[in-house]
């Protein structure tokens, strides 16, 4: 449902459109100093505004309304709310109509009886992984400065050459579509034995939390599906001293569903952004016809810019849920 985790558990609300939105973190542990302030990094790391992003600019202004006192967390659930402020609800009446081809529209109201809140995605919005980036300082500073986790594209509408992302960016912009791209996870530090076998593995545990960002088409780690083209000899990770330290990291920091001590290395791979202004062909659910359909408001042209935070996010609210 809204809630996932066991021992740091986070629970997210509200809609893109709403008055707000928010996460309760439970599981924190006490006396962890926490300000508005901590989130300020990460936010503006997500935050729209650059070429190829929305042109919808909100505040996220984080208020800390539970959980903390005098500058330090409590150990009571702790919730942080980011009120909504920049919204353009009139772009998104049609859509009952006409659902976006490639978006939730249409399963939310098939699954909600159409009382789902359409405005902006509602519930199912990319806006709502800023509570998962929110989650994801509280959960950094659970991990402690000992483990290090980083994210960033490598390849962007198919190119992993990076002199070549404006001028791709741009010529979907100007063609009124939009492109996806791959971000690669690094957590180094990260101690031998967490994850669980069979049902728990840690690959499983955020492979579940990625996929809740909107638009993630894939996860793979280590050298993922490349192993399937290659021989034992080629993927097996030799070690090379009594620490478990491995000559490569074909298995990206994970052997039988548990952290090895090598870094975990994972992958996620970024679809094109549905909401785009070319014109599609597409079903008009009220007249029963075939009609031309083009997307208005304010969209990404590539979502996938404005992700390496919320999958560092990801990253780290799974690794804290399994410090025990």
């Amino acid at each position: 449902m809204n809630t996932f985790g066991r021992n740091f558990r986070i629970t997210v609300f509200g809609e893109s459109h709403g008055d707000m939105i928010g996460v309760v973190m439970d599981g924190v542990p006490e006396g962890i100093a926490l300000s508005a302030e901590d989130f300020t990094e990460d936010l503006l790391r997500r935050k729209a505004g650059a070429r190829g992003t929305t042109p919808r600019i909100e505040g996220d202004i984080p208020t800390i309304v539970s959980g903390v006192f005098e500058g330090c967390t409590t150990g009571a659930p702790l919730t942080v709310i980011f009120r909504n402020e920049n919204t353009h609800s009139s772009d998104y009446s049609l859509f009952r109509e006409i659902p976006r081809p490639g978006h939730s529209d249409f399963v939310a109201q098939v699954k909600h009886n159409f009382f789902n809140d359409i405005r902006g995605g509602g519930h199912f919005s990319g806006r709502m992984t800023l509570t998962l980036v929110a989650a994801g300082v509280v959960a950094k500073k659970i991990l402690g400065e000992g483990v290090s986790i980083k994210a960033d594209i490598t390849e962007l509408g198919g190119s992993s050459e990076r002199e070549k992302w404006a001028e791709i960016v741009d010529n979907a912009l100007a063609e009124g579509d939009s492109v996806g791209g791959i971000i690669e996870c690094t957590c180094e530090g990260v101690e031998i034995g967490l994850g669980e076998p069979m049902f728990d593995p840690i690959e499983s545990q955020i492979s579940h939390l990625a996929f809740s960002v909107p638009g993630i088409r894939g996860v793979e780690f280590g050298d993922g599906f490349k192993a399937a083209a290659m021989r034992g000899s080629e993927h097996n990770d030799t070690y090379i001293d009594e620490n478990g330290t491995t000559a490569k990291n074909g298995a990206g920091g994970v052997n039988g569903g548990i952290t090895n001590g090598n870094p975990v290395v994972f992958r996620v791979a970024v679809k094109p952004t549905s909401s785009i202004s070319k014109v599609q062909k597409t079903f008009n659910f009220l007249t029963g016809e075939m009609v031309d359909f083009s997307v208005p408001g304010r969209h990404d042209a590539c979502i996938a810019l404005r992700c390496p935070v919320i999958i560092e996010a990801v990253a780290a609210i799974v690794l804290a849920d399994n410090i025990k």
